[in-house]
């Protein structure tokens, strides 16, 4: 059946499929020439809501028609909020939990966002059908949902109508696995009453947007923060938690939210009452000031490594994974201390680097650099969705390579310098050919975008992390996945190869560090004391240490045999989003959002160079194999060339 889009159409159900023309009044049924609307799911004062098919791809994919004809008091509004919810999703590009926007246009003067399709059920459907959240369900349903606020609040936008009808759990693909029950993921939607929000914006009262039961005392004011999405889950919370509404869970008399009186039986998590209760005030300055903040104090997270006698040394790594080696602790330093590191010899450190050329030519941020094997050209990867290559002896661009639809997170030149891959928003890899800059292959199998990408050593594999929560080891003769590597809880958001092409590290949003087999795919131990994202891992030339940038602000160096570990830099004053060891060992770079790049000396932890002639925040940061050159990726398009005297 094909539905007629036509508002004033009397008959629009009565079109059998495959017709083009409404056979009562005559409409045309394709939108756009690609859609076809083929059932009614939604209705409402601005307009309607239609399930639509594709036609435009042979398999016909499901999608969503939303259809703007407001004409009543007050559309001036109606019509910025419509368009809005087009730009907030284009702003926010793709990711696994918000819908993906296709397309947005107007016909016959009246406007149409088409956007992904979620197949699964709200939380006020699930609310009604199974009844009352259970404490995990509500604990499972924040680890799952506020790393999506983390997310949209980073690209500066406020969602500010967070209840259990704009949350979708997505109904399961290919069932249960084997022993247990898929993981529900849950999908933000509605973004009609999101805005953009700059630090000038913040004391401007704004539009009261929102749905009122859910919504802050600073929102029903006009005054909107990240925070007033915070408060709106956790209103969220307890109506999944009581089957209560919210208006009937807080008591005027006593201004103060009385949930624990409607609980069907005494809450047992005690962190978790805390958690909403923080979550729940009314007060800004006493509720959380972001998503990440309530993570660490729903997931403490240990303080320090106590016990690593069950975990499989890397020194065993390759023979039996069953028994562990002893490990000589007398031989190791001091976790947590500025203790040198014995084994790496010194030698004396180059502390004066200028900046040798600014490359200009992104549209958007750059997202990460690599260096060719012989230091020629330098590849970048950003978010205006195009990777390019660039002649460092010039500073000229050789080309653009075009291919992917999405944003290109990370770039990686193979060992021999003959290819370069790249990861996407578009949830594929590509391989390119170098010089001529033609895509060889497409490796598709992740279902998140592709954050991280790595080459083996010896140019036979390739990693890469998801935000699927995944990694996939590939191989490069037949570009099929050999292994998926599973133990991370968010978004894998960062991977390395040690030097000798035996272990994989990775890193991501749940704030650890996996290690795993590259051979056989098997995880072999985790590395935890970071209390924020773990945002870049690097292993050190001789494969001893693994430095960690985090968004804790801090900067690890772990020794790989032991587990333990060795120090931690403090010095920055924002997000530490990248690290890099220089070829030599001796200097270990960090580059943050406070806008500088600091130097390290390694074996000591030594600060010994602040770069600081910046205007922007830095986002990459990699040393060149001549260790001469380090290029800085900038959130502002740009890249900087930094070469020591």
């Amino acid at each position: 059946m094909a539905y007629c889009l036509n508002p004033d159409c009397q008959k629009p159900t009565s079109n059998p499929q495959g017709t083009k023309f409404c056979q009562n009044c005559g409409s045309k049924l394709l939108l756009s020439d690609r859609y076809r609307a083929i059932k009614l799911i939604g209705e409402g004062g601005f307009g309607r809501t239609f399930l639509a098919v594709d036609e435009y791809k042979p398999s016909k994919p499901r999608c969503v028609i939303k259809q703007f004809f407001y004409q009543g008091a007050g559309a001036e509004i109606a019509v910025e909020l419509f368009e809005q919810e087009a730009v907030r999703l284009d702003d926010l590009g793709k990711h696994p939990q918000i819908p993906e926007l296709f397309a947005h246009f107007e016909v016959d003067k009246r406007q149409y966002l088409v956007q992904e399709f979620i197949d699964g059920q709200n939380l006020a459907q699930a609310l009604e059908t199974e009844g009352a959240f259970s404490e995990t369900q509500i604990r499972d349903l924040l680890n799952n949902l506020l790393p999506v606020l983390d997310f949209i609040h980073s690209h500066n936008i406020i969602h500010r109508d967070i209840k259990p009808e704009n949350i979708i759990r997505r109904s399961p693909q290919g069932g249960s696995p084997p022993g247990g029950t898929k993981t529900d993921e849950l999908v933000l939607v509605d973004f009609g009453a999101a805005k953009f929000v700059s630090a000038a914006a913040f004391p401007r009262t704004g539009t009261k947007i929102g749905t009122a039961e859910y919504s802050a005392p600073e929102q029903m004011m006009g005054r909107a923060e990240f925070g007033s999405d915070l408060y709106s889950l956790g209103v969220t919370c307890i109506h999944l938690l009581t089957q209560m509404h919210p208006f009937d869970l807080f008591s005027i008399s006593e201004d103060a939210w009385v949930w624990r009186d409607y609980l069907h039986s005494p809450l047992q998590d005690r962190n978790l009452g805390k958690v909403l209760d923080k979550m729940l005030e009314r007060a800004t300055s006493r509720r959380y000031r972001s998503a990440q903040e309530i993570l660490e104090e729903l997931n403490p997270q240990p303080t320090a490594i106590k016990n690593w006698s069950n975990s499989i040394p890397l020194g065993n790594l390759y023979g039996n994974v069953n028994t562990p080696s002893p490990i000589p602790n007398q031989q190791l330093p001091i976790a947590n201390s500025r203790s040198p590191i014995t084994y790496i010899q010194s030698s004396t450190l180059v502390k004066n680097w200028r900046c040798d050329r600014t490359l200009i030519g992104h549209s958007n941020w750059v997202w990460s650099v690599a260096f060719s094997p012989d230091s020629k050209t330098l590849a970048s990867g950003s978010r205006d969705k195009t990777i390019k290559l660039w002649d460092l002896q010039t500073g000229k661009q050789i080309r653009t390579l075009w291919g992917h639809s999405n944003w290109v997170w990370s770039v990686a030149f193979s060992p021999d310098g003959k290819t370069l891959v790249s990861g996407s928003g578009d949830k594929t890899l590509k391989v390119w050919q170098i010089p001529s800059g033609k895509i060889i292959r497409t490796l598709e199998g992740h279902s998140g975008p592709i954050y991280a990408i790595a080459f083996s050593p010896d140019g036979r594999t390739i990693a890469s992390g998801s935000g699927d929560k995944t990694l996939k080891i590939w191989d490069c003769g037949s570009s099929e996945a050999i292994h998926t590597l599973t133990r991370h809880l968010f978004w894998v958001r960062c991977i390395a190869i040690s030097p000798d092409g035996q272990t994989l590290a990775s890193g991501g949003l749940d704030n650890n560090i996996h290690l795993w087999q590259i051979n056989s795919g098997r995880w072999s131990r985790t590395f935890a004391g970071h209390s924020n994202w773990v945002r870049f891992i690097a292993f050190s030339p001789d494969g001893q240490f693994l430095a960690s940038a985090s968004y804790d602000k801090t900067i690890k160096v772990w020794d790989l045999y032991s587990g333990k570990e060795i120090y931690t830099l403090s010095e920055h004053t924002d997000l530490v989003g990248c690290v890099a060891i220089s070829p030599d060992g001796q200097i270990l770079a960090s580059s943050s959002r406070d806008k500088t790049i600091k130097l390290w000396q390694l074996s000591t932890g030594r600060e010994i160079s602040n770069i600081t002639e910046r205007s922007d925040a830095v986002s990459y940061i990699t040393f060149s194999p001549d260790g001469q050159t380090l290029a800085a990726a900038n959130f502002d398009g740009t890249i900087n060339i930094w070469r020591c005297d």
